[in-house]
């Protein structure tokens, strides 16, 4: 009995199978939001939005954010070219191109449902796209059983900045902000180093490399309490700044907090 068991949660591993598919005329009028909650092996964190009116979904955006230094989001990073996949793809399709096609699929089949994948998340099912589309179809999942997101004042979009020089240390930094339905709800601060070839501030934060000797925690961590901070805040000009650049608004950040000036400049283009 065990072993049939077993090889069932395999079958379902492998397959896809959920056990709670979404019933979209149980779903509010909306805008949701689902994100992965760590970058994968190559500096990505995948992103779902949906749009829900009178129970059919009438918009799609299927985009992502790096640990990449200099990036701003992935649409716009695959659009110019950088990514690579339009080379590697045996359909010769940027990573833009196919992830609309995922996009166009669910706005026609109204199927955010779908469960049949191989090993590698890829699926026979949608023309146009041959990369890996289950981490997306989690997401969209993972959005739709989740609260929409609340209506704020700013215009939709991913919203890029970065220091105009490098610091003393040979650093400067860079933060991307994604708005939806008006509202912040991601915010990646990070560092971009003088050497081009360097890994990023938080990629190095991460490996143990950056080396800063703080009691509340290494640089990314902190980073990361400031851009929940700006996202709980909704609005970073809100977070007091001392004189010294540091804030007392947060707790656990002992650094500098040049990244909320940086936050306001990027959301300049939102207004």
């Amino acid at each position: 009995m065990k072993k049939i068991l077993m090889l069932a949660m395999a079958f379902i591993a492998v397959s896809g199978i959920a056990f709670a598919q979404v019933d979209l005329s149980k779903v509010k009028d909306g805008v949701y939001f689902a994100e992965e909650k760590g970058f994968s092996s190559s500096g990505w964190k995948e992103q779902a939005i949906i749009e829900v009116t009178k129970g059919k979904i009438v918009s799609v955006i299927w985009n992502g954010v790096s640990n990449l230094p200099g990036v701003s989001d992935k649409k716009t990073y695959a659009a110019a070219g950088k990514y690579g996949m339009g080379k590697a793809s045996k359909i010769k399709a940027e990573w833009d191109a196919q992830a609309k096609a995922v996009e166009e699929y669910i706005v026609k089949t109204q199927n955010a449902n779908l469960n049949k994948f191989d090993a590698n998340g890829h699926t026979d099912a949608i023309s146009g796209a041959t990369l890996n589309v289950k981490v997306f179809f989690d997401l969209a999942q993972e959005a739709l059983k989740s609260s929409p997101v609340a209506r704020g004042s700013y215009k939709d979009g991913w919203y890029y900045a970065e220091d105009p020089n490098f610091d003393k240390s040979g650093w400067k930094n860079s933060v991307v902000i994604t708005v939806v339905n008006g509202s912040i709800v991601d915010v990646l601060w990070n560092g971009i180093g003088k050497d081009p070839q360097a890994k990023s501030k938080y990629v190095q934060s991460q490996m143990g490399t950056y080396k800063m000797n703080a009691k509340n925690g290494e640089w990314y961590v902190q980073a990361d309490r400031v851009a929940q901070a700006i996202v709980k805040a909704g609005d970073p000009s809100k977070i007091a700044v001392r004189a010294d650049g540091k804030t007392d608004a947060v707790s656990g950040v002992s650094i500098t907090v040049p990244v909320l000036s940086l936050a306001v400049e990027a959301l300049k283009a939102a207004k």
